[in-house]
């Protein structure tokens, strides 16, 4: 199995089985940086009625308003969501070799406030560890999930940001390690709180860095795995369709997309006869790249509050 046939089952199986159907907030940070050219619809704020100076000029008003409010009040949380709103909409007016580390610093020192004045909601750590990781600072990245995950360690924003981060730095065998620990702590943190661990997206996540590993038989393992636990869930279904489908086994894959399917919900099932439709094109690129996120699709709006 090549390395392209590797990045596509990351890609595919992390990007739709996990982030799609898990709600795990993708960062526009990362959207802006690596979209290959500004556009309209990867601006969030933007007003297509006026030019793209005019907006920037627009959002430029808005930074220097926020930062006055914030002069008087620094924890004011209203000027602190709008400064970042509005810096990540100049962040994304700029294309890929525009954006300058300074750029994505300013939008961390709002993300910073914004997650110590709301450690309870950790999208704003883990967006802030996702922008460190952009920056390089990929020890700040991980303190912050390993922070997250000290107080919710079944939190899959955060399982999924440090698992990332270790593939990206080549470490399979920690992310595989980190997932087994939440897999085996899940028991009696959701005896003491409910639900605080999806144990079926856990093996999943986990299915998924064995396949980026190419480690076949343990990912199919974890997938079915996940069906006991869950018979009712399609995402291991899906999963599980999507690697045979990768392995040239298409009279496995079809019946479990048939059966991913009939399970999903209304709004998913367009999207999964897509992927039993397509055929994978990997790259030609021998390795991950460090800063592209398996797990980066431009789906999320810097508008929404976490």
């Amino acid at each position: 199995m090549s390395e392209s046939r590797n990045r596509w089952i990351v890609r595919v199986v992390l990007a739709f089985a996990v982030v799609a159907f898990l709600g795990v907030s993708i960062m526009p940070i990362i959207t802006a940086v690596n979209k290959p050219q500004s556009s309209p619809q990867n601006q969030p704020t933007a007003d297509p009625k006026i030019s793209s100076s005019e907006q920037k000029s627009k959002l430029e008003d808005q930074v220097r308003g926020y930062e006055l409010v914030l002069q008087k009040d620094a924890e004011n949380q209203t000027a602190l969501k709008g400064l970042l709103q509005a810096r990540l909409g100049l962040l994304s007016q700029k294309s890929r070799g525009e954006v300058k580390p300074a750029d994505i610093q300013a939008v961390i020192e709002p993300l910073e406030k914004l997650a110590k004045l709301n450690p309870q909601q950790s999208e704003y750590g883990v967006l802030l560890a996702q922008a460190k990781q952009q920056i390089g600072d990929k020890e700040g990245a991980a303190q912050t999930y390993r922070s997250i995950l000290t107080t919710k360690p079944g939190d899959l924003k955060a399982l999924q940001g440090m698992v990332n981060l270790q593939l990206s730095e080549k470490r399979p065998e920690a992310a595989i390690g980190l997932l087994q620990e939440s897999l085996a702590a899940a028991t009696q943190a959701n005896t003491i709180q409910p639900g605080s661990v999806d144990v079926v997206a856990v093996q999943v996540l986990l299915g998924s860095v064995y396949a980026f590993q190419k480690n076949d038989d343990k990912a199919i393992s974890a997938y079915d795995e996940a069906i006991k636990k869950d018979a009712q869930d399609f995402r291991p279904v899906l999963a599980k369709a999507m690697l045979f489908k990768e392995q040239g086994k298409l009279d496995k894959a079809k019946p479990l997309f048939d059966s991913a399917t009939a399970l999903a919900p209304a709004q998913y099932k367009d999207e999964i006869n897509k992927a039993a439709a397509s055929n994978p094109t990997p790259t030609a690129s021998p390795t991950p790249s460090s800063t592209e996120s398996p797990t980066a699709s431009p789906t999320a709006s810097p508008t929404a509050t976490p």
